[in-house]
């Protein structure tokens, strides 16, 4: 659909897996291109956050490949290829391995998540970006509500 001028009752129309669709490629496309400037891949992220006890870990435990794409079913993208980027990490030294392959963040990895993370602000700021907080929420309470309908679980 083009981007053009449309009324409120035109807007109504609008079909909302269309606009889901658009917004969240965009927003992806967007977020990955500032990671890039800084020098990693969104993955990347993930993985430190996944096996840092300071994050997502729930004890910072190594993990095996497999079970960290276990973890990051729900948001890893089928272009993603975790492998890659895991190794990228251990060459840099930010994860290491273990002698039963399992992935383990090391202390450059656990600044380079919270270096990463500083990022974080920005990025949402610029997508933000004339959007009052209260137009945001609505947006998102009507997503949830979408979901709902559609036999979905809204968080």
């Amino acid at each position: 659909m083009p981007d053009q001028q449309l009324g409120d009752a035109e807007l109504a129309a609008q079909p909302a897996a269309y606009w889901t669709g658009v917004a969240h490629e965009a927003l992806i496309a967007y977020t990955r291109e500032r990671q890039a400037e800084k020098g990693y891949t969104q993955p990347q992220f993930w993985l430190l956050r996944n096996l840092s006890a300071a994050d997502i870990s729930p004890d910072g435990a190594g993990m095996t490949l497999p079970e960290i794409q276990r973890a990051m079913a729900s948001y890893i993208r089928p272009e993603d290829d975790l492998a890659v980027d895991a190794e990228a990490l251990v060459q840099k030294g930010r994860l290491r391995r273990d002698a039963e392959d399992r992935l383990w963040i090391t202390e450059e990895g656990e600044q380079a998540r919270l270096d990463l993370k500083r990022n974080a602000p920005a990025i949402r700021a610029a997508l933000h970006a004339g959007i009052p907080d209260a137009d945001y929420v609505t947006t998102v309470k009507v997503l949830r509500q979408l979901v709902r309908n559609a036999g979905g679980t809204a968080a």
